[in-house]
């Protein structure tokens, strides 16, 4: 661990305040070490909150975007978290070994276009950009905003693994049967 997550007793009021519109803060070791930087936290979160409760993206095509990158990016953090949010979003274990495995719609576990939001995914990661076969066929569920929310999502939850991988943070309650990341 690179940097502790600041205990909550520790925090000034500007850093409650950068913190505030994230609940649990003070028990959740990736928004505690944030606490480190409370300028960063607070504009970071503002974007992090509008993805997870004001974006236009369905949450469970967020939840399988953000578990491919969590996988790919090998951040056990990411996925432990996004593990349980994508399970009460109705994915399930079998679904979300399939985002691991990337096979898709091959399998039969995950249909077509939740296929092609995994390709997305991957494409994004890759290229830095979407194909235009890919965001055509994303554009069949999703309108511009939604496939723009898409974009910026996979944008975010990489740029939060690279953090939290760098950072070293640890899971609050390690469930080895949720961090499988490989």
């Amino acid at each position: 661990m690179r940097l502790r997550p600041l205990p909550a007793d520790q925090w000034d009021e500007a850093t409650r305040r950068a913190l505030s519109s994230m609940r649990g803060a003070d028990t959740n070791n990736a928004l505690s070490t944030l606490a480190h930087h409370p300028a960063l936290a607070k504009a970071f979160l503002r974007f992090n909150v509008h993805l997870l409760a004001s974006s236009t993206l369905p949450p469970r095509i967020r939840e399988l975007a953000i578990l491919r990158v969590a996988h790919r990016r090998q951040c056990a953090y990411e996925w432990s978290h996004h593990v349980r949010m994508a399970k009460d979003e109705g994915i399930t274990d079998d679904q979300i070994t399939a985002v691991q495995r990337a096979t898709g719609a091959d399998d039969g576990v995950l249909d077509a276009f939740d296929a092609t939001v995994i390709t997305g995914v991957d494409e994004l990661e890759e290229n830095s950009r979407i194909s235009d076969p890919t965001w055509a066929v994303l554009g069949e569920r999703l309108n511009d905003q939604q496939r723009m929310d898409f974009v910026f999502t996979v944008g975010c939850y990489a740029l939060l693994a690279m953090a939290f991988n760098t950072f070293g943070i640890q899971l609050e309650h390690p469930d080895p049967a949720a961090t499988h990341v490989e």
